[in-house]
């Protein structure tokens, strides 16, 4: 099989660069498609688009494949890593990116005008986790960052290139801001840029016996739009427990934390110091190894404790509780369940009373639950924006949007 027109490089079973090609950062998956093209700008995107609908093939999007969760197996597994530009215009605020960056990428490059993205982890790329809604560390303060996404450039399934926004195409761009690569494959991204520089953050730990009293404070706290906060319990090396307290603050902190930080008594490790945003993106989510996901991750609308009490029995080496809020229940594109307020995310599957069934698509690894992912409402549209847009269903992410 070849594609003609495509400029970047292309990897068939058993040639050289095939094995490397078809890796994913994601360990639980280990995929076999049926040809690998790394694309080099949209013109290779549009050329690969029109092998995969010539050919009968159904074609998924690879830069890092942290988002990888189904095999593309048989299919074509169109690359997108070379293209990783980055450009930061600091009087518009604004970062202009290609869909091979990662946050690594961005992140320095706003730094250097006093500016931060809505980031995630720095070894994840931009635009897998700005389609799939991007819940980063002020977005309590500025929304998610599939909400500040002000112009995409896509290469549509049936192989035309558009520009999409809040004029152009709108009913695209809603699509787009978090519901994945379902409608296009994007090429260009351009979002908005806050003018934080130093921020507030770490991680303290805790006695594991203060856990159900600082849940209970948790839920019943007041915390401000300006503070991102979770608290966790986690296994030490030696089989005991611990409890942790994160927090990331824009401005004064103090005052509003003493409430949950006199319920988690005190630090017996870790603090919490001003720094700059960028090496506190750095810091709080270090590069892990490739991993296989198995995580669950589940939406409350309340803390009862009866689920409290769930999280603490539950066997996982790790659980996250985290509150939702703030300009993330803002209106927006299709991403998440905007009236959640707290969200549990245990590194095993876990069973647990009291969640509202909803998810949030960066943090599912089941796609068999990618619709419960968004309200009722907003999957409707998006099945129909997928027959739209992608007629022939050429576009098979892992979170895929099914039509029948």
């Amino acid at each position: 099989m070849r594609i003609d027109n495509f400029s970047g490089p292309v990897h068939l079973p058993g040639g050289s660069g095939y094995d490397d090609g078809r890796w994913a950062w994601n360990q639980a998956v280990d995929q076999h498609p049926a040809i690998i093209a790394e694309a080099l700008g949209p013109e290779d995107v549009r050329a690969a688009l029109a092998a995969a609908r010539d050919h009968g093939l159904p074609l998924a999007v690879q830069s890092t494949g942290h988002g990888t969760l189904v095999p593309r197996d048989g299919g074509l597994l169109l690359k997108t890593s070379r293209m990783a530009g980055v450009e930061v215009d600091p009087v518009r605020r604004v970062a202009i990116v290609e869909p091979g960056a990662l946050w690594d990428d961005v992140l320095p490059a706003a730094a250097a005008h006093g500016l931060a993205p809505l980031a995630g982890a720095p070894s994840v790329g931009v635009t897998g986790y700005t389609l799939g809604g991007g819940a980063g560390w002020l977005s309590r303060r500025y929304g998610l960052a599939a909400d500040n996404v002000l112009a995409a450039q896509v290469v549509t399934a049936d192989g035309r290139i558009l520009e999409a926004d809040a004029d152009r195409h709108a009913d695209l761009f809603w699509a787009l801001r978090g519901g994945s690569g379902n409608f296009g494959v994007v090429t260009r991204l351009e979002f908005r840029l806050f003018p934080v520089e130093r921020i507030v953050a770490g991680v303290t730990m805790h006695a594991f016996e203060r856990a159900a009293d600082t849940l209970a404070a948790f839920r019943d706290w007041e915390q401000p739009d300006t503070l991102n906060t979770a608290v966790f319990v986690a296994r030490t090396p030696d089989g005991g427990r611990m409890l942790g307290v994160r927090v990331v603050a824009i401005g004064e902190h103090e005052k509003a934390l003493a409430p949950l930080l006199a319920a988690a008594g005190p630090a017996l490790a870790g603090e919490y110091a001003e720094q700059p945003f960028e090496q506190a993106a750095r810091a709080l989510a270090p590069e892990h190894p490739p991993m296989a996901l198995r995580n669950s991750f589940e939406f409350a609308a309340d803390l009862p404790g009866e689920l409290i009490t769930a999280i603490l029995d539950a066997e996982a080496d790790g659980v996250e509780i985290r509150r939702w809020g703030g300009a993330m229940a803002a209106p927006g594109g299709p991403a998440g369940h905007r009236d959640a307020p707290f969200s549990v995310m245990a590194s095993t599957a876990v069973e647990l009373p009291h969640t509202t069934g909803g998810t949030f698509l960066n943090f599912q690894p089941d796609p068999a639950r990618t619709a419960s992912a968004f309200t009722p409402a907003n999957h409707a549209r998006l099945r129909e924006l997928k027959k739209a847009w992608d007629p022939e269903g050429v576009l098979r992410p892992s979170h895929l949007i099914e039509t029948e």
